[in-house]
């Protein structure tokens, strides 16, 4: 497992559709959990779906096509952590990427972009600053103990690939 962190509007969604699409192009079975604000919601006004977790009152709502399935479910107790969520869902994954996540004590890439962003989350003296990967994004200029991986190459992609498998996924 792997978050993916920044500031808001620093490209998290953009990254880590990018970084799941390498992946998976690699051959890796890649999931994904995103963090979602207290506001989020899969299931716009005007479905069934919608009108059962709402109007109903169902716990768990449940949602079926030949294609893929969905399930919403009312939270009984605190909010599961990013483990937690990958443990239940996703055991069979290669690689769960995780978009959010910055207080956890998963493995981090963040992204930074000076056009979002004046400074990046990384502090060296910061709790979680061990914790850190790899910064991506406009990285001249920052000093970091880790790989600085900047959105000007063209290689980036490929290299921030290869360090998850090396890093996260203990892959050659």
């Amino acid at each position: 497992m792997v978050a993916i962190v920044g500031k808001k509007h620093s490209g998290k969604t953009t990254l880590t559709v990018r970084l799941a699409a390498e992946l998976g192009r690699r051959g890796h079975r890649v999931m994904t959990i995103k963090h979602g604000s207290h506001t989020f919601n899969i299931d716009p006004a005007t479905t069934d779906t919608y009108r059962h977790y709402h109007e109903g009152g169902a716990r768990k709502v449940a949602m079926i096509a030949p294609d893929k399935f969905a399930l919403i479910e009312r939270l009984a107790a605190a909010e599961p952590s990013a483990e937690e969520v990958a443990e239940r869902f996703m055991a069979d994954a290669d690689v769960v990427l995780c978009e959010g996540f910055k207080s956890s004590t998963l493995p981090k890439v963040e992204v930074f972009r000076t056009a979002a962003h004046s400074e990046p989350l990384f502090a060296p003296d910061a709790p979680r600053a061990g914790d850190y990967l790899a910064i991506v994004g406009d990285v001249a200029g920052l000093a970091a103990p880790f790989p600085l991986l900047s959105f000007a190459r063209s290689d980036w992609l490929p290299a921030l690939a290869a360090l998850v498998e090396r890093e996260v996924m203990k892959r050659p």
